[in-house]
C-alpha cells in the first residue's frame, strides 16, 4: 500500500458564555478581557489581552505591542510567556486566557493565537508542562482546550534540531 490516512483530532469544550465557566476560569478570562485596555495597537486597531494563572496562584497579564516597523511588534501571548519565564521563574503557567477588542468590529466569538504564537505556546508546554487555554471575545462563546499544543498538532520542535 505505501501510504495510510492519519486523522488528527482533539477535544474542546464550548460554552455559550463566560458565565458558565468555573470561578477560577471566569476570573482568568476577566483579567484577559481587562488587559485588552492596555494593548498598544495603533496600526491594526486590534487589541489583544492574555492572562495566565501561575502555579503559585498569581495571575499575570500581557498585551500585544505594535510598532511602526511591523516585524518589531509582539503578540500578547508571547509578551505574557516572556514575562512569566523571566520574572516569575520557577512558577509556570497552569492556564491561559486570551481575549480581544477590535476598534471597528464585534468581539463576540473566540479567536485563536497566530501561527508564531502557536509555535511558542507549543515549545513552552514542551519545556514546562501542559496548560489549559481559554479563548473568547469580550462577550459570547468561550472555547476551552485542555492543552495549548492542540492548536498546533504537527509542531516543529527541538527534536528536529538534534
Amino acid at each position: 500500500m505505501g501510504s495510510r490516512k492519519v486523522i488528527l483530532s482533539f477535544d474542546l469544550t464550548e460554552f455559550d458564555s463566560g458565565e458558565h465557566l468555573s470561578k477560577a476560569d471566569a476570573e482568568l478570562l476577566a483579567a484577559a478581557r481587562k488587559a485588552t485596555q492596555y494593548s498598544y495597537a495603533p496600526y491594526s486597531k486590534f487589541n489583544v489581552g492574555a492572562a495566565a494563572l501561575l502555579s503559585d496562584g498569581r495571575i499575570v497579564t500581557g498585551t500585544n505591542q505594535e510598532n511602526a516597523s511591523f516585524p518589531a511588534g509582539i503578540c500578547a501571548e508571547r509578551v505574557l510567556m516572556a514575562a512569566v519565564i523571566s520574572q516569575y521563574h520557577p512558577h509556570h503557567i497552569l492556564a491561559m486566557a486570551i481575549s480581544y477588542k477590535p476598534e471597528q468590529a464585534a468581539s463576540d466569538h473566540p479567536i485563536s493565537p497566530c501561527g508564531v504564537c502557536r509555535q511558542v505556546l507549543s515549545e513552552y508546554e514542551t519545556r514546562f508542562g501542559s496548560f489549559k487555554m481559554i479563548l473568547s471575545g469580550l462577550e459570547g462563546k468561550v472555547i476551552v482546550l485542555d492543552k495549548a499544543t492542540n492548536l498546533l498538532p504537527l509542531a516543529f520542535g527541538a527534536k528536529e534540531l538534534l
